[in-house]
């Protein structure tokens, strides 16, 4: 029998009071983002952020907790932003949205930090302190190698396939210092909005699996902004060493994927991304459970080893109560479904 599991892999919305209190703490400028050694203060806003993300999953009824990424200042390219190796650069543009991310510019070897793993150890210690917290399991999150090499920009290694293995030898050494985690989830949207060029599939395949073989976690690869394209997904499933692929069911064509499922078969598990992670409309439990049941009446399987249930995007673009919201939705869909 499948389990589901509600979750939610990508960055929280920061809470309107954190905001500013952050902004009168850390500025706006480009010299102002984080960089790792950021004042007592700050880290004591943060660790307030933190503290409440916790808790929203907990209250929601989650089962798979999240540290939130309330520090990143953008979606995915945070810890190289912090990294000794970049260099930031102008405003980019984030995707086909109104979001907007600082270039990070690799001008050296990329070394390990710890940075991402020092927030997951707080993490850890907030559920070990937490009502409900021992029955819950930690999730880390980290953009995809492929996702992360196309948004920076390589003013050092000099060749793209070199660029992303570094990026994923780095990304590798920071997964292995994280504490106890149940699962990884790498968000790749770049598979979906800039594949790779045909040829090319399994350098990024390749680069996800170095980081998958870092960590004895379960490793969703979570792709978003539509389905995946027929050669890569195949790939993908072969290849990418994931225990579940990560499949957009709002944005695109919703029979391409299911036809991908049905031609190339899947991962094991399957991350489903079932609620709007950048509307506020907030779906009613009953509705997520539903497409549940029809992607999965669609594929010629006895059953997932599990389904997670997830939006599918980050819900950084979302108010506060209709994140929070959308968390309740979904984990009462895995109910209905139980």
């Amino acid at each position: 029998m499948t389990e589901r599991v509600a979750a939610t892999p990508g960055l929280y919305p920061l809470p309107d009071r954190a905001k500013e209190t952050l902004s009168d703490l850390k500025g706006h400028q480009k010299g102002d983002l984080l960089s790792g050694d950021e004042s007592e203060a700050i880290v004591a806003a943060y660790d307030e952020v933190r503290a409440e993300y916790v808790d929203d999953q907990l209250d929601a009824g989650f089962d798979l907790i999240t540290e939130g990424q309330g520090r990143w200042d953008d979606m995915i390219a945070h810890p190289l932003t912090v990294s000794d190796a970049v260099e930031t650069g102008g405003i980019v543009r984030y995707y086909d949205n109104n979001n907007f991310y600082r270039d990070p510019r690799v001008v050296d070897d990329l070394g390990f930090s710890g940075d991402v793993a020092d927030e997951l150890a707080d993490a850890t210690d907030l559920l070990a302190d937490a009502d409900g917290g021992d029955d819950a399991s930690l999730a880390a999150t980290l953009p995809g190698p492929y996702s992360l090499a196309d948004l920076a920009t390589d003013e050092h290694y000099g060749d793209a396939a070199e660029f992303q293995a570094a990026i994923a030898e780095f990304l590798a050494g920071e997964v292995e210092a994280f504490p106890e985690h149940e699962t990884l989830f790498l968000l790749e949207p770049s598979l979906v909005t800039n594949p790779p060029a045909e040829g090319d599939e399994s350098t990024a395949t390749d680069a996800i699996a170095t980081v998958a073989d870092a960590t004895d976690a379960d490793v969703v690869v979570q792709t978003f902004y539509g389905a995946l394209g027929e050669k890569l997904y195949a790939h993908l499933v072969d290849e990418a060493g994931a225990d579940a692929l990560g499949l957009d069911l709002v944005a695109g064509d919703r029979d391409d994927t299911v036809y991908n499922v049905q031609e190339f078969g899947s991962t094991d598990s399957l991350s489903l991304g079932l609620v709007d992670g950048q509307n506020t409309l907030v779906e009613e439990p009953e509705t997520i459970a539903e497409r549940v049941e029809w992607f999965e009446s669609q594929i010629p399987l006895e059953g997932f080893d599990r389904t997670y249930l997830t939006p599918n995007t980050e819900v950084f673009y979302l108010p506060e109560n209709k994140y929070r919201a959308k968390l309740n939705a979904l984990a009462a869909a895995a109910e209905v479904l139980d």
